[in-house]
């Protein structure tokens, strides 16, 4: 009898103190951008149409002023909101940001309350110098033409970058932290991240000189027994790497997520409770099994802002535990979104600094618009046309002789122009800056018809197993590439004006220094001698738009047979 009162009086007392403590379930909002690139203004998303989803709609969507919108409506709703980086938050930006070095890309991820932020490739575009001053701020760039415009001063990105496995070449030591534990009301959500192990592929050899990129799951799981002995109440990984879907970004649970993200996200530690991707631009919102075999987010949104991320999470901050997560993205209609005051400033100010330069007609097409969707040979009409600019300004005698030109997919930024309807047909210098906006000077080298060959079976599984990175060429340049056939025999029927391209001629060759050193896994490229440099690809590109009432044609340069 004793010992039953002693069980009565221990379990009054337990109820007692969880009265006194009060509910330790916490609801927690974690909204996350990836890939937003400096787009401070909307830009054109396609959406599917609900009333045939065989059918899409075009919307404007992004833009700090709605995401600022959509944050605030989130955080009214649910106070213990927190906002996240998935990478590439700066980098080939449109002018309204890069004329001024991203400076209010960053007052504005600033000013939208953002936690933590991922690297992504193009955070080093600058190199890690410049990166260093985003977080830490001050005015001494590599480049003080366009640094410090936009304000006077510059106080750097009062979110945290992270980056597990991003070390110091000669140290051996991290650049910058791998992980964060974020204070959300009462909960503590830990932030860890890591950017892409083949970074250096994808980024100019001056943007990544003296680091090592480590491999993203060993990094990550690393560091998870240091971010456990705190106990956080739950652990959200950023991982800029990503894959894609064969279904819609607004299809929750999918199964068909494909590319490098499947695995790595397969051996991230089980004490992960979700998964925000970057990099590949495409919203999906799958599950794949952790290394225990459990269903487990793996989510990214459309770059630009067109999506943000959604995790709802319920944790325990008793026993410091993830209980629930649903997942969603957010479509962010810039027409029907509620506009947030500060971002409105921000862009005003910015737009008041370039709008002079940006709002100058640069050229008249042909139609309204000429897209950067391939078809499925992998080749479009705004791919052909920029690799005809190309080839223009490099096939004078004088400079280089060039016949041939290869342009890589992943340098077309946007649609020219970006947005439509465009009865004019008028494009800016805004328009072209957003097309192409790192400012690659373009090469020319010589290469062997074989080496040409060899460069073009570097297209597949590229950049991982299954896909595909198709070169855009130059008018007069035709082949034909079967996907059935095995690697390094995938490419049939290469010709130049009509002719069978000669395996052991030599052949002047334009591409921008990107493509020259190697860039995209591109490898025989750098293989080229007598290389010489020419315009830079942003010249070349709107001078052969002046020059010319530049039409769409169709996109038949490439064949592909299966």
């Amino acid at each position: 009898m004793k010992n039953n009162l002693l069980l009565i009086g221990a379990a009054l007392t337990l109820s007692s103190c969880s009265m006194i403590l009060g509910p330790s379930t916490t609801d927690v909002t974690v909204i996350g951008v990836n890939d937003f690139h400096g787009n401070l203004l909307p830009t054109s998303f396609r959406v599917p149409d609900p009333a045939d989803r065989t059918k899409t709609l075009t919307v404007q969507a992004g833009g700090v002023e709605a995401i600022g919108g959509v944050l605030a409506d989130a955080r009214k709703a649910n106070p213990n909101t927190v906002f996240v980086g998935v990478g590439d938050m700066t980098g080939a930006s449109p002018l309204i940001s890069a004329l001024l070095r991203d400076e209010p890309t960053i007052a504005a991820l600033n000013g939208l309350g953002m936690a933590v932020n991922v690297v992504g490739n193009h955070e080093f575009d600058n190199g890690v110098a410049e990166l260093t001053r985003f977080q830490k701020g001050g005015c001494a760039s590599n480049e003080p033409t366009k640094a410090c415009k936009f304000n006077n001063t510059f106080e750097g990105a009062k979110f945290q970058y992270l980056a597990a496995n991003v070390l110091d070449a000669a140290t051996g030591k991290p650049v910058f932290p791998a992980y964060k534990i974020v204070q959300v009301g009462k909960a503590r959500i830990a932030f860890v991240g890591a950017v892409l192990k083949d970074t250096p592929t994808v980024v100019t050899p001056s943007g990544v000189a003296g680091l090592t990129f480590a491999d993203e799951v060993a990094s990550v799981n690393a560091v998870m027994p240091e971010i456990k002995r705190q106990r956080p109440d739950a652990v959200i990984a950023l991982i800029h790497q990503g894959g894609a879907s064969k279904d819609s970004f607004d299809v929750v649970d999918c199964k068909t997520l494909s590319g490098d993200i499947v695995k790595i996200a397969q051996g991230l530690d089980a004490g992960i409770g979700a998964i925000m991707t970057g990099h590949t631009h495409r919203g999906y919102n799958c599950v794949v099994p952790d290394p225990a075999g459990k269903p487990r987010t793996v989510i990214q949104g459309d770059s630009y802002g067109h999506l943000l991320q959604r995790l709802d999470l319920q944790v325990d901050t008793r026993l410091h535990k993830l209980l629930s997560v649903k997942a969603s993205n957010v479509v962010v209609d810039a027409a029907k979104q509620a506009k947030d005051p500060a971002m409105t400033t921000i862009v005003a100010q910015a737009k008041g600094l370039t709008d002079t330069l940006s709002k100058q007609v640069v050229a008249t097409l042909g139609a309204e618009q000429i897209t950067r969707t391939v078809n499925a040979a992998g080749e479009s009409q705004l791919g052909d046309v920029i690799a005809d600019s190309q080839l223009a300004a490099a096939a004078p005698a004088d400079k280089g002789g060039a016949v041939i030109a290869f342009m890589n997919p992943g340098g077309i930024r946007a649609d020219l122009p970006v947005n439509v309807p465009n009865a004019s047909k008028q494009v800016t210098y805004g328009d072209v800056f957003t097309v192409q906006p790192f400012g690659n000077v373009m090469m020319v080298v010589t290469l062997t018809g074989a080496q040409i060959k060899a460069a073009l079976e570097q297209q597949f599984d590229n950049p991982a197993a299954g896909q595909n990175r198709i070169l855009q060429v130059s008018r007069g340049f035709t082949y034909t590439w079967d996907n059935a056939k095995p690697k390094g025999e995938k490419v049939s029927d290469v010709k130049l004006n009509g002719q069978p391209l000669d395996p052991g001629a030599q052949y002047r060759v334009t591409m921008n220094n990107f493509l020259a050193d190697g860039g995209d896994g591109f490898t025989v490229f750098a293989q080229g001698t007598d290389r010489l440099g020419g315009a830079v690809d942003l010249d070349a590109f709107q001078n052969y738009l002046k020059s010319t009432t530049v039409t769409p044609e169709p996109a038949t340069r490439i064949t592909r047979l299966n």
